[in-house]
This record gives structure tokens, C-alpha cells and sequence, in this order.
């Protein structure tokens, strides 16, 4: 779980004009952070693009070619490393001749359309709860901290697992997926927002806002949402990697993304039949997945150090402390 940034230091960073420069000065000072961002957004622009890219070399993710595949073999690509070829840059699916560039690109963008739409979703509904929570009374902050510790305790896996396997197929499964993990995956978000609540509530200026006549509404819109969005993006941005990964698990498992829509779990649960016969078809969509997630995950790290500078300075610190106490 995201560690939780004080309140002062979330308003002061997220100030208007002399409150960016700041933070944009210490993560451009994180070069791993720049690459990450660099090639998140190379994979966010390959996947918008998923239909020109796909126009340009002159496939689409849907099309059989079975005259690419040796039926004599079970269905193995023709030709070296999957099929690789001038008209097929990655090479063609085993069994079916489909090609693999245009069915990665499109994979792109299911994989991260899913998880940006399931990370919104939490943000939104944990948000919600977390500030109802801290600003209700004690009744409503039992009551909602009741039903954030049941979610916590909820397995997202299996719920999800359960939830797929009986809908029907008609229904939009990016969709459905989305909104499932959202609604299983907000408890973490909440507890935070509730505890910086409860902390910015007791403060002078939230206090002489209430005096003044002004709602609960208009505290949250306009005192405490400020101060609260470091730790929120913050959160958000290390929560989105790991939707992706649970995405391409239910693929994997068979309740995700069906056919003939691509994603890169179920190209990698297609392909565990494959790997020794045509290694190129699970390596590309694995080895997609893990820069993905990768690059997002230092990304994280990279903004929740730039939002909370002090952070870097205790971890030093600590470890300092330590290496004169073994001395």
C-alpha cells in the first residue's frame, strides 16, 4: 500500500503556479522516472494508434491465414521465429496464421484501457468513502470504516473469478472487468483519504470554513480535495500497474477478455501450448507485460518521491542510522 503523504506537504506541492515547478524540478531530477514516463508514453501512443499501426503494416488482429501455419505440425507458424516476415513483423499466432503485430498493438489497448478505467472507478469510489468517513459523524465513520475493512478482506480473485464465470458472454467484457476490479479495489484508497481527512478536518482554516456557514460539500470541493490529491495521484499511479496485472491473470484464467478481442493475457494463455514450439508467441505479449509494469512501477515511485521529497531524505537517513548501528 502507497505510503500516505502529510496534508501540508500535499497542499504545498499541489499550490498553483509556484507549486508545480517544484515537483517537476525533482522528477526530472529521477532519470529511471524519465525513462519510465518516456516509454509509458510510447505505449500509451502505440496503443491509441493500435488501428493506424496496424493499417500501416497492412493486417488487422481478426484475419486467419492459414496458409502461414504448417497443418502437418499442429499448426506452427511457417518460417523462422514465429513467422517473422516483410508483410508479418512479429510473425503470425500458431494454429490460426493471425498476425501477432496487429493483435499486440490492439492488445495494448485493451490491456490499458481496462486498467486505467478500473483505477478511475476505485479513485472515485474510495475518494467518495474515504470523505464521507472522515467528515461524517461517528455513527457514519463506523459504519463506512465497517464496510472499507470488509472490501479489505475481500479476495479480489476470486470474487472476480466468480463474478466473470456467470455473466453472460454478451455483455462487454472490457467493461465488466473494469468495473469489477474497481469496485473490489477502492478499500486502499479510502482508508488513506478518511485518515488525512480526519487529520485536515481539526485544522484552523477547516474549522473557520464551518463557522463561516460552509457545507460539508464545499469543505471537501474546497479545502481539504487540494491537500488531499498528492497522496491520491500518488496512490493511483502505483494502483494502476497492478490492475494490469490482475487483468491479464483473469485472461490468463479464461474469464477475462475473450476472443477474437486481443489482450495480452490471453495471448499468454494461448500460448502455454506453444512455448517450445513457437517460444516468440508468449515471449512478446510477456515481455510487453513486464516493461509495462515495470516502467509504470518506477514511474510510481518516481512521482510519490517528487510529491513527497522528504520521503528520499528519511529512507537515507534510516539507512544511515542503521549502518552506524551495525558499525
Amino acid at each position: 500500500m502507497a505510503e500516505a503523504i502529510p496534508a501540508e506537504e500535499a497542499g504545498a506541492v499541489l499550490a498553483p503556479a509556484s507549486g508545480a515547478s517544484p515537483f517537476w524540478r525533482r522528477l526530472r531530477a529521477r532519470r529511471a522516472a524519465l525513462v519510465a514516463a518516456a516509454i509509458v508514453a510510447l505505449l500509451v501512443l502505440v496503443a491509441l494508434a493500435a488501428p493506424l499501426l496496424a493499417g500501416i503494416e497492412g493486417q488487422d488482429p481478426t484475419t486467419y491465414h492459414p496458409d502461414l501455419v504448417d497443418s502437418a505440425t499442429g499448426g506452427v507458424p511457417v518460417g523462422s521465429f514465429g513467422g517473422i516476415s516483410a508483410e508479418h513483423w512479429l510473425g503470425v499466432e500458431p494454429l490460426t496464421g493471425r498476425d501477432l503485430f496487429a493483435r499486440v498493438v490492439h492488445g495494448a489497448r485493451v490491456s490499458l484501457g481496462v486498467a486505467l478505467a478500473a483505477t478511475l472507478l476505485q479513485v472515485l469510489i474510495g475518494v467518495g468513502i474515504g470523505l464521507a468517513a472522515g467528515l461524517g459523524n461517528r455513527f457514519v465513520d463506523q459504519a463506512l470504516s465497517r464496510v472499507t475493512d470488509v472490501v479489505v478482506a475481500l479476495p479480489v480473485m476470486v470474487i472476480a473469478l466468480g463474478a466473470l464465470a456467470v455473466v453472460p458472454t454478451s455483455f462487454p467484457r472490457p467493461v465488466l472487468i473494469a468495473v469489477i476490479i474497481g469496485l473490489v479495489g477502492w478499500s486502499g484508497i479510502s482508508k488513506i483519504v478518511r485518515a488525512q481527512t480526519l487529520s485536515l478536518k481539526s485544522r484552523d482554516h477547516v474549522a473557520a470554513a464551518r463557522l463561516s456557514g460552509w457545507g460539508s460539500w464545499q469543505i471537501a470541493r474546497r479545502e481539504l480535495l487540494p491537500a488531499l490529491a498528492a497522496p491520491v495521484i500518488t496512490y493511483a499511479v502505483l494502483l494502476f500497474p497492478s490492475n494490469i496485472v490482475v487483468e491479464a491473470a483473469l485472461s490468463f484464467l479464461g474469464v477475462g477478455i475473450k476472443p477474437p478481442t486481443p489482450s495480452w493475457g490471453q495471448m499468454l494463455s494461448d500460448a502455454d501450448t506453444w512455448y517450445q514450439a513457437a517460444p516468440t508467441y508468449l515471449l512478446i505479449p510477456a515481455l510487453l507485460l513486464f516493461v509495462t509494469v515495470l516502467a509504470l512501477t518506477v514511474l510510481g515511485e518516481g512521482v510519490r518521491t517528487a510529491l513527497d521529497p522528504r520521503a528520499e531524505s528519511r529512507l537515507r537517513i534510516g539507512t544511515g542510522r542503521k549502518k552506524e548501528a551495525d558499525a
